[in-house]
């Protein structure tokens, strides 16, 4: 997500914001008092400067190693997200509101691993070298800022779903209806737009002298922001939803402690009520059977009969309405629960880089960062998009036997690896 460094095209990032004039490969990139990212694969000085373009060592093991983590993630981002797609395609019972969401947070992260991870891997394996044109470095750079800011933006949506969920079930259905949930859906998809897109293709994001650079290089993919590009776009992507979802999940656990108090005493009433109800009934049959005997020559046995059973059915009534409220509780809970876990690996994967990203863009230079930190901080992030999958399928049992069901039928050879049977229909 937001290739901000100099866009995995050479080596690390340097936040230039003095009056000099900073030359890359003997050409002017940045002048005057902009914020500008520009990077550092060969020497750059201020002042008289001289670029000497010195050959980079290649690290084969090094390289190897990277090849095969990048290669782990961006598999198992697809072949994961893909897999939750097609679950809820062919489980019935998941069809339910809330996994409208999860499907459409499933394919901004599908997309996020074909159409970012793979040109970042590609860029970084290759030394630095951009091999794709001028214009599909544009693109990768929408795309990632895009497909990223969807995902948190489902996230964001997926918040406020569970708080009406738990905290006001008995509007749910009204406010939730199927016309919310498309709008809601809609914007999660549209509103990146106007931060990638838009402000890329029209040169908004950067200064001119860096878009004069990337036209005399384009074997080069650098992405270099100015200060109120990267402050609008971190404050849209992550800062702003970041803050809504830990108000909304907040909001949602501090309920969620509230009703299971109130649970527990109602649990304990009933039990009281049942003791009750259990001395109360013993007395009443005594006195019952010594009715029974007086009444069975006056003809009035039905009538005594009867008046006994009612209590115990009204009984019965009241305990499986409890316990149909507490299945319901319980699993709203459950969901919202599983929901938290996504919404917190989600801020532990991208809240470094977004630290990162905001304060190079502020403090410039004196914000120093290795390069090769710059590269993991991204690929915490992308691993995101790989994480929701896994997460599902260890939390939550629906989606776990719909993914055992899934497999299955994909990989009819491995039917017999399984050992519960599919509880779909």
């Amino acid at each position: 997500m937001l290739n901000v460094m100099a866009a995995m095209s050479t080596r690390l990032p340097r936040i230039e914001s003095t009056s000099s004039t900073v030359l890359v490969n003997d050409t002017v990139v940045a002048t005057g008092a902009t914020t500008t990212t520009t990077t550092t694969g060969a020497n750059v000085t201020a002042e008289n400067p001289t670029v000497e373009n010195l050959p980079e060592d290649v690290n084969l093991p090094a390289t190897v190693i990277k090849g095969i983590i990048m290669g782990a993630i961006i598999t198992t981002a697809i072949l994961g997200n893909i897999l939750v797609i097609a679950s809820v395609r062919r489980h019935r019972r998941l069809r339910v509101v809330t996994n409208c969401y999860v499907v459409s947070l499933a394919a901004a992260d599908l997309l996020v691993a074909i159409c970012a991870m793979t040109f970042n891997a590609s860029v970084e394996l290759s030394g630095g070298k951009w091999l794709f044109g001028a214009v599909m470095c544009d693109l990768w750079n929408s795309l990632d800022v895009y497909f990223s800011t969807a995902s948190i933006l489902h996230l964001c949506c997926i918040s406020v779903d569970r708080y009406y969920a738990i905290v006001s079930p008995l509007e749910y259905t009204v406010i939730m209806r199927q016309s919310t949930v498309g709008c809601m859906l809609g914007s999660a998809w549209i509103l990146p737009a106007l931060i990638s897109f838009i402000p890329i293709f029209m040169g908004w994001y950067t200064t001119k002298e860096h878009l004069d650079y990337m036209v005399k290089h384009p074997g080069s993919c650098e992405f270099r922001v100015n200060l109120p590009y990267a402050l609008i776009s971190s404050c849209v992507s992550f800062w702003i939803p970041g803050l809504v979802m830990i108000i909304m999940y907040w909001k949602i656990y501090k309920e969620a402690i509230r009703q299971r108090k109130a649970l527990s005493r109602t649990s304990s009433n009933i039990v009281l009520n049942s003791v009750h109800h259990h001395r109360s009934s013993t007395r009443h049959h005594h006195h019952q059977q010594m009715l029974l005997q007086a009444a069975a020559d006056t003809g009035e046995l039905a009538l005594h009969t009867a008046h006994f059973t009612v209590p115990t059915e009204l009984h019965a009534v009241n305990g499986t309405s409890i316990r149909q409220q507490t299945r319901s509780w319980r699993a709203e809970h459950k969901a919202a629960r599983t929901l938290g876990i996504i919404m917190g690996a989600f801020l532990l994967c991208w809240l470094p880089f977004f630290i990162w990203y905001l304060t190079t863009s502020l403090c410039g230079e004196a914000c120093y960062c290795p390069n090769t930190v710059v590269s993991v901080l991204f690929w915490i992030g992308y691993f995101n998009s790989a994480l929701n999958p896994l997460i599902y399928a260890y939390f939550n049992r629906d989606f776990r036997d719909a993914f055992k069901d899934t497999l299955k039928s994909a990989l009819p050879c491995c039917a017999n690896c399984w050992k519960t049977p599919s509880q779909f229909v």
